[in-house]
């Protein structure tokens, strides 16, 4: 997947939950397959690159397969956790659905947690999982491109030619990736296509990056750089702000102290960083949470992960999005809230304003695959 050096790409979020005000009983909706997909046929219709399936209540591979048919053009952006699945049964799972969708997956590798991967049953620490992460990469490359594995690593060993297909996506395809600790930069640039940051402020994104280019250098390789942001946008800066607190009055001192709770145990780096920008305090006034110019810490109170938002007028965005491409960023990972009213909204004020990347699928008449009995008997 290649893009012109000035163009973008602009992806939206499908995973529950969802509703005008989604952490609490009365603002939360009804996340059903059919809801998915009105949210699905948005991001396909309105010139959105994809979507990020990211780790929630539904498996990502279930819900993006259910997708395929509903959409033509969207992108699916599938978190995988490694430590939790067999590196060559993922590649298998990759071919099918990049067969499927005519070469629209990506996946995104998530290293998650220690509380949340031991209540899957990984015991793996903190770099131990990038450890793991960096054979489990090496390994699926190899089976998803076809080849024969003699792999022998700490954590992984695989022998011999499982796979029979290839993928749609020469010669993989495209591995996204998110992480703030050293670990997770050197996994990173050794391995990955795109590197996620969690919505920092664009001095802090700039340095990162440094970082990153620095390390890929040293191997060789060059890489592209990603954000995941919120964005509120209005006519009005004004308006934009009064919705930022009306969301931060629908959130309550139990919901929130049970999240930050919840959060305080994650050894995610990223994760304390955003934690870091509110210490789980409740403000009276949105304002208080502007950790820069026109970037509101408010949606980190209640959920976990990224949860920083770009809050202003189209304009105001605009400007702000253009800060994170001088940055070095060329791909956003953006939502609102309710996911699929804010698609319409931001497709309306936003997009047309950037130079979105087209991407070519692969025609639907393919190769004949064929298979002999032989091939299908182990």
């Amino acid at each position: 997947m290649t893009t012109n050096s000035n163009e973008v790409e602009v992806y939206w979020y499908l995973t529950a939950p969802d509703g005008p005000s989604p952490w609490s009983s009365d603002g939360a909706r009804k996340i059903d397959l059919p809801y998915l997909r009105q949210i699905a046929s948005a991001v396909d219709q309105l010139g959105y690159t994809g979507a990020l399936l990211a780790t929630g209540p539904h498996d990502t591979w279930v819900l993006g397969s259910s997708l395929i048919s509903s959409t033509e053009k969207m992108r699916f952006l599938i978190a995988v956790h490694p430590p939790l699945i067999s590196p060559v049964l993922a590649a298998k799972m990759t071919q099918t659905f990049d067969d499927f969708s005519r070469g629209r997956v990506l996946l995104n590798i998530v290293n998650g947690n220690t509380p949340q991967m031991q209540a899957y049953g990984s015991t793996l620490e903190h770099d131990e999982r990038y450890a793991y992460t960096d054979e489990w990469i090496t390994v699926w490359k190899k089976a998803v491109a076809g080849e024969s594995l003699d792999f022998h690593g700490k954590y992984i060993t695989a022998e011999g030619k499982a796979l029979q297909l290839t993928s749609t996506q020469k010669p993989t395809p495209p591995l996204w990736f998110g992480g703030s600790s050293q670990a997770a930069h050197t996994t990173a640039a050794k391995h990955i296509d795109t590197y996620l940051s969690w919505g920092e402020t664009p001095p802090q994104v700039a340095e990162k990056i440094k970082e990153l280019q620095a390390l890929a250098a040293e191997q060789g390789r060059s890489i592209r750089y990603g954000i995941r942001l919120y964005l509120i946008v209005r006519d009005t800066d004004e308006q934009a702000w009064e919705e930022a607190n009306r969301l931060l009055k629908t959130m309550d001192e139990t919901t929130v102290e049970n999240m930050q709770n919840n959060l305080r145990n994650s050894d995610s780096v990223g994760q304390q960083r955003m934690l870091g920008n509110h210490n789980g305090k409740i403000p009276q006034d949105a304002r208080e949470l502007e950790i820069y110019p026109d970037l509101w810490a408010g949606l980190s109170l209640v959920r976990p992960g990224p949860g920083t938002a770009i809050v202003g007028s189209p304009e105001t965005v605009l400007a702000r999005i253009q800060e994170y491409r001088d940055a070095g960023i060329t791909t956003f990972i953006v939502s609102g809230i309710p996911l699929l009213e804010e698609a319409y909204r931001v497709a309306e004020k936003i997009l047309p304003h950037l130079p979105i990347a087209s991407h070519s699928i692969t025609p639907s008449k393919q190769e004949e695959k064929v298979f002999t009995w032989e091939h299908k008997i182990h």
